[in-house]
């Protein structure tokens, strides 16, 4: 199949969705697919390839194509939407794929003689997701208007009811969708994935350590895992991430000063996705500490948490639905009340006082790797991608 995916961000970018869209791609091109992903350029000074980047080789059925931008936000928005708009018309072989809501409501208004097939990728309810996003990140001066909500529940309506196949990351949004607009075919579960690991070192024998991958905004529960270590007396933290142009970090790191745990906590700052990887490896337990809300309730499905997978460690997580669609507590994880920081504490003493425990629930997580790799997401996706091109 032709593919062509459209992602209206600068690329490569440090953020999960770049590499998420990346591997995604990656992954349908080495199934043989032919796939163009087009996004907009690399804001970095020196550009960087995306294929190095993310640590990938270059494949002849892949190809990225570079939308031009501007120096003012809207410019760069129009321009990416009339290119994507005229690329998805014009090639009515080839199959849409998008994770971009305005994109899609755009392109599923075109006369059905000029329409692409379109294969939508939800992440979330988008109202609720703009209704929440500015109180998690902290910015209430920011609240979505009313007048942008009903805008944007228009515009779900539109692609559910229109797209040609629809995927979600969770089972809990594909039925919050279906209770919200009715039922519709067409639409397929498919969480993220993570590359099969291979050669890792063993944890640290020197001292337990927890770790933790990824952005370090509030809504990740970073700072609850922070708190946690106070009730963890022997396990030291590992934080990988942390964005040097973002408050974050540095808010991190005044906590970590407050609590009196800089002896004991170590924050590596970001580094490429390629590395994330090798340093966790000295982990002995990691830790997915989102606190409750109805993004991580029912839309998240963490690229953090199918990389732990993959390593093969004991995990401590919150106990959320959406988390709940891939772990088990006591099988393949420990489940804690989100944002309990004392229970993530007493699960980190519990898998340090245990090793029994803790290798009985590396084993169980390790078992569940294979079902959540990027080829296996792929192949999900190829559902999609033929049931698309049968409507």
């Amino acid at each position: 199949m032709t593919v062509l995916y459209f992602a209206d961000t600068r690329f490569p970018i440090e953020r999960a969705n770049g590499l998420q869209t990346m591997e995604t791609c990656y992954a349908l091109a080495q199934r043989g697919h032919h796939v163009t992903l087009v996004v907009r350029p690399d804001s970095a000074r020196l550009p960087r390839d995306p294929f190095a980047y993310y640590g990938l080789p270059r494949l002849a059925n892949m190809k990225i194509h570079n939308v031009p931008g501007g120096s003012q936000r809207h410019v760069r928005r129009v321009r990416f939407l009339v290119t994507a708009v005229r690329m998805a018309a014009s090639r009515l072989d080839a199959l849409t794929i998008t994770r971009d809501l305005g994109l899609a409501s755009w392109l599923l208004q075109l006369p059905r003689s000029r329409r692409p097939r379109v294969v939508y990728e939800s992440h979330g309810h988008a109202v609720t997701v703009a209704e929440e996003m500015p109180v998690l990140l902290g910015r209430t001066d920011r609240v979505a208007a009313p007048r942008k909500l009903a805008r944007l529940d228009r515009r779900e309506q539109r692609v559910w009811s229109r797209a040609s196949a629809y995927l979600t990351l969770t089972q809990a949004l594909a039925d919050e969708l279906t209770s919200r607009y009715g039922s519709r075919s067409g639409v397929f579960v498919v969480p993220d994935g993570a590359r099969p690991v291979t050669n890792l070192p063993p944890p640290s024998s020197a001292r337990f350590i927890a770790g933790y991958a990824g952005h370090l905004y509030p809504w990740k529960g970073v700072d609850v895992f922070v708190r946690a270590l106070q009730y963890a007396p022997g396990v030291h933290g590992l934080i990988v991430g942390g964005h040097p142009g973002e408050g974050d970090l540095d808010r991190v790191n005044r906590l970590v000063r407050s609590l009196d745990l800089e002896s004991r906590v170590t924050i590596t700052g970001l580094v490429p996705p390629r590395e994330v990887t090798s340093r966790l490896a000295p982990a002995s337990a990691l830790v997915l500490p989102n606190i409750a809300s109805a993004i991580s309730e029912r839309y998240t499905s963490p690229l953090k948490l199918f990389e732990y997978l993959h390593l093969g460690r004991p995990i401590v997580a919150s106990n959320l639905t959406s988390l709940r669609e891939v772990l088990t507590d006591g099988l393949s994880a420990l489940l804690v009340p989100p944002g309990d920081e004392r229970a993530v504490g007493a699960a980190l003493l519990r898998l340090k006082n245990e090793p029994a425990t803790a290798s009985a629930l590396a084993s169980g997580a390790r078992a569940l790797a294979p079902l959540y790799t990027w080829t296996a997401r792929a192949e999900k996706i190829e559902r999609a991608l033929s049931a698309a091109q049968a409507s």
